[in-house]
């Protein structure tokens, strides 16, 4: 199966040993096998694929077909001798779109993810997915009439209230208009101190745009506070996405220690009068928007702005779970042991842009509520006894188990489900491009 280039797929593989008939085929709209009932389980045979065959789907990173067919085009330029036999027969090769409204995004212009790309391959059928879900609750002033709001909203004339997310309108993890929708109506609401932790991005968007999004929302705060006299609205932290706060998986517990330290504590190597200095000071070495060091923002006698205090409101901004289930079980978990958090603040109200894990219930409060995904194609396997196996390194793990299944953690039915996690290397992806494919290989036909 191939992809659009807007929608980058993690490289593992899930090789079904298909016991029984194999799955019939699936529609957009449906949310059952097409001419079932929503309490039958069956699986009717598959009119071309013979029964007890075994079928492996391998999800390949980085490769993506478009309409250029140039030297600039690096999967048209490459060797690919499998993938030239494949595509010369219709029977072996077609294209879906993965992005926009065909992943449950709100429009074309909306890049798809590994996140929202799992989920729909995983279930079979198309959900309302991250921003369209945050989107609709917005536009209909849902969101702030919910008891998630209402729950930070009572912070508001005593304490602080913070933000803490990508800073970035990449539409993959978080979106700006979103963010500042949230602190212009926080601030409508009566928050009197609102503080952003920003994460910058260069990922999603070009990088080097991290300046702009700093500017943009310097800008937009200043003229938050003019109409909002007595307000006190300043980005206090931040640091790049990949060095500060947004770690997945458990890989690099560092990093979300690099943020709770900014964050809450207000250290940092590297403290300014303004978020946009001690960017452009850190951008100084020619370090990517992603790879930037955590930083605090200061006032004239070097103290932090804006530490997260006894009962403050924590807003976790971004609308994907991956990168800010650590962050939130730092601020959940009482008995929290990754790292020494050194000060944890009392009485705080916490809560996600959305609920980051159905499983752990994490956050326990959350701002929008979660799509239901059901009747995933994991669940079905397993209902009529087949055999799956599910393998990736650990920083796509979850891609193959969690997000494949609904956003739903652990097995279906362990007899027949078996999952192996490679352990991921220490690394940014680009270093080690080849993302442990020859470990994953090897697994699966152990």
């Amino acid at each position: 199966m191939l992809y659009n280039p807007h929608f980058l797929p993690c490289k593992h593989c899930i090789l079904s040993a298909r016991s029984q008939n194999p799955a019939r085929r699936w529609t957009a709209e449906t949310t059952v096998p097409m001419t079932q009932a929503a309490s039958d389980w069956t699986l009717s045979a598959h009119p071309t694929i013979p029964k007890g065959l075994p079928v492996c789907i391998a999800i390949i990173d980085g490769y993506g077909e478009n309409e250029f067919k140039d030297e600039y085009n690096a999967v048209h330029s490459a060797q690919t001798p499998v993938f030239d036999q494949l595509r010369a027969s219709t029977n072996r090769f077609r294209c879906v779109a993965a992005h926009g409204p065909a992943v449950g995004l709100p429009s074309a212009d909306d890049m798809g993810n590994s996140e929202v790309g799992h989920n729909a391959l995983g279930a079979g059928k198309i959900y309302n997915q991250g921003a369209k879900l945050v989107d609709k609750n917005l536009e209909s002033g849902q969101l702030f009439r919910d008891e998630g709001w209402a729950y930070i909203k009572s912070a508001f004339a005593e304490k602080a209230l913070h933000f803490i997310g990508l800073l970035s309108s990449g539409g993959v993890h978080s979106r700006y208009d979103q963010l500042i929708a949230l602190v212009k109506q926080a601030a409508a609401d009566g928050a009197r101190k609102i503080y952003l932790h920003v994460l910058t991005d260069g990922r999603d968007v070009p990088d080097g745009t991290g300046g702009e999004y700093i500017e943009t929302l310097e800008k937009d705060l200043r003229a938050l506070e003019a109409s909002h006299p007595g307000g006190d609205f300043k980005i206090a932290s931040g640091g790049g996405r990949m060095q500060v706060t947004m770690d997945r998986y458990e890989a690099d517990w560092p990093m979300v220690e690099r943020g709770w330290k900014a964050h809450v504590l207000g250290e940092a190597p590297t403290k300014s009068g303004t978020a946009l200095e001690a960017y452009t000071a850190l951008k100084a070495g020619g370090v990517s928007d992603q790879n930037i060091g955590p930083f605090v923002v200061v006032d004239a006698e070097g103290a932090p702005v804006g530490t997260i205090q006894d009962g403050d409101a924590v807003v976790i901004s971004n609308f994907r779970s991956d990168r800010v289930i650590e962050i939130s079980k730092a601020f959940e978990y009482a008995d929290f042991a990754e790292f020494d958090r050194v000060r944890v603040p009392q009485g705080l109200r916490f809560v996600g842009l959305m609920q980051y894990d159905g499983d752990l219930k994490l956050p326990a409060r959350y701002l929008v509520p979660p799509p239901v995904i059901s009747r995933t194609s994991g669940e079905y396997l397993a209902k009529n006894g087949l055999r799956t196996f599910a393998c990736s390194e650990t920083q796509k793990f979850g891609h193959v188990t969690f997000f494949w299944n609904g956003n739903r953690s652990g097995y279906f039915d362990e007899a027949l489900e078996t999952y192996v996690e490679i352990p991921s290397d220490n690394c940014v992806f680009n270093q080690k491009p080849l993302m442990k494919a020859t470990e994953i290989t090897d697994a699966g036909y152990g």
